[in-house]
């Protein structure tokens, strides 16, 4: 088993927030009826504030269930999850109201349709991922 260097976890994550603001930003500006620009700026704020909700996120996670002493089952990472979720939605409502000009209601629609957009975009992208790691660590062979 070969573990994820910091260079490959960068370009993962990089890559991740990236594609997802470039697929999000049309798709939110034609829903919300907001000039691209806009909405790729509010994209680019979420992604910045996700990347570090997620570092603070599972430091604590980590300090609280050690993976030395707790099994990580599906329970304990559908909580972990779900808790990731909510903490960002805080976090994020008010900074999408404030950047859009909406109310918090309104935010949180948009953040409830961010929520399904990434799930199975995190799914997908981290599935590729994967299948194209195998690829990029299997050395060629010619027969």
């Amino acid at each position: 088993m070969h573990t994820r260097s910091f260079k490959e976890r960068l370009l993962h994550a990089v890559g991740f927030e990236a594609l997802a603001i470039l697929i999000v930003s049309p798709l939110a500006a034609a829903v919300m009826n907001k000039p691209l620009f806009q909405m790729g700026a509010l994209a680019l704020a979420l992604s910045t504030i996700a990347m570090v909700w997620n570092i603070i996120y599972n430091a604590l996670f980590d300090r609280l269930f050690p993976r030395d002493r707790v099994t990580r089952g599906l329970g304990l990472r559908i909580i972990h999850a779900l808790c990731f979720e909510g903490g960002f939605i805080i976090i994020g409502l008010p900074v999408a109201a404030k950047m859009l000009g909406i109310g918090l209601l309104q935010a949180f629609m948009l953040e409830v349709g961010f929520f399904l957009f990434f799930l199975p975009y995190t799914v997908a992208y981290n599935w590729i991922w994967d299948r194209l790691r195998e690829k990029w660590r299997t050395p060629c062979h010619s027969g």
